[in-house]
């Protein structure tokens, strides 16, 4: 295979049988729908759907000081977290921008493994591996270690608790445990990118074929389908959730994307990029940059990445995820916009299709909650 051909899941052949389209997304090859993307995505908010995440990058941190490295190397507190836990965080340059954001887990006293987006799992490698001179730590990339499942929706629960003895009942949002399901062992984590409920499983990747068969089998009775990654955009950006290249970038500090509730000032010793964001942190206070806020259509036509918001003649923002919206009925987008038109309700603000500008709501995000 040349270098330049996009790398396939273990469950590649599974995704072509069912008929998938499939799409080169952070050079691999993956599912972008089964059939209808509005069908996937109103079977995870009703019921059920079932992912394949393999292309998300792990990478294992271990040793006497791994806490200490993943203190200094991320903005996080990540030696507070608890093991059998998980914390949403980031990774900064030393200049404060971003340069992903992450999902860590606690797997033990001195393991733990960082979750880091497709795009940019080499580059936080490379920039952990780089940070952890000095420390007892290891860094290791465990990308080819692991396939990564995600079975979400209301029904998720159920169709898991049929497969494993795992004390589902008592695992909390971002937790995780070992255990098996259907017979094969995962790390079993109540995490996800769609605003339900559900669980991500990472398993080796020679058995992902048999746990995607019998988490199909489970879910059959109660309409899980198999979703693709198209629907799983139109999912989070409904959640109100971040996607690194389209809300976040190396341009934003977590400040400008207003996320700086993941950075830990309290922590103790220096960390990277700590002076650049206590700076950032200053000015988002006083003279606050642009603000993301959410944007619903009141007409059809819907926004893109990179249209520019406009009010009163003057270009005023500009939009970092659009989409029809399946459960709202209507465009959405997330952009971000001056201070002065960021207040729910505020009127007269568009979005320039085209050179036509199309009225638009601004509202708080999320779009969606779903009901506990």
């Amino acid at each position: 295979m040349s270098s330049n051909e996009p790398r396939r899941t273990a469950l590649d052949a599974t995704h072509r049988a069912l008929g998938a389209t499939m799409t080169d997304f952070a050079g691999w090859d993956m599912p972008l729908r089964y059939g209808s993307e509005r069908e996937e995505h109103v079977a995870v908010r009703t019921r059920a759907g079932l992912f394949d995440l393999s292309h998300m990058g792990e990478i294992t941190v271990t040793g006497p000081q791994a806490a200490a490295l993943l203190d200094f190397a991320l903005v996080g507190n990540i030696g507070g977290v608890k093991p059998g836990r998980a914390r949403y965080t980031m990774i900064c340059r030393e200049d404060g921008g971003i340069l992903d954001d992450l999902i860590v887990y606690r797997l033990g006293d001195q393991e733990y493994m960082v979750v880091a987006n497709a795009s940019n799992a080499q580059v936080v490698l490379d920039a952990l591996t780089a940070r952890a001179a000095g420390f007892d730590a290891e860094v290791r990339d465990d990308r080819d270690a692991y396939a990564l499942l995600a079975v979400q929706g209301p029904q998720s629960p159920g169709i898991l608790k049929g497969l494993t003895d795992a004390d589902l009942d008592g695992l909390k949002y971002y937790a995780g445990l070992p255990g098996t399901v259907a017979g094969v062992p995962a790390l079993i984590a109540r995490t996800g990118y769609t605003g339900e409920d559900g669980f991500e499983l990472f398993v080796k990747p020679e058995h992902a074929v048999e746990l995607w068969q019998a988490l199909t089998r489970a879910g059959e009775g109660v309409g899980l389908v198999p979703c693709g990654l198209s629907c799983r955009d139109t999912l989070r950006l409904e959640a109100g959730m971040p996607l690194y290249g389209n809300e976040l970038s190396t341009a934003l500090t977590p400040f400008d994307a207003g996320l700086g509730r993941v950075v830990k000032f309290e922590k103790e010793g220096d960390f990277v990029g700590r002076a650049a964001l206590a700076e950032a942190a200053e000015r988002a206070a006083s003279e606050p940059p642009r603000v993301l806020v959410g944007l619903v259509a009141e007409g059809r036509r819907v926004p893109r990445a990179g249209y520019p918001v406009v009010a009163g003649g003057e270009v005023i923002g500009e939009v970092t995820s659009g989409a029809p919206s399946p459960t709202l009925g209507k465009p959405i987008a997330m952009a971000y916009v001056d201070p002065g038109h960021a207040a729910e309700g505020t009127e007269g603000v568009g979005v320039d299709i085209r050179g036509s500008h199309e009225p638009y709501q601004v509202v708080a995000l999320p779009f969606y909650r779903r009901q506990k």
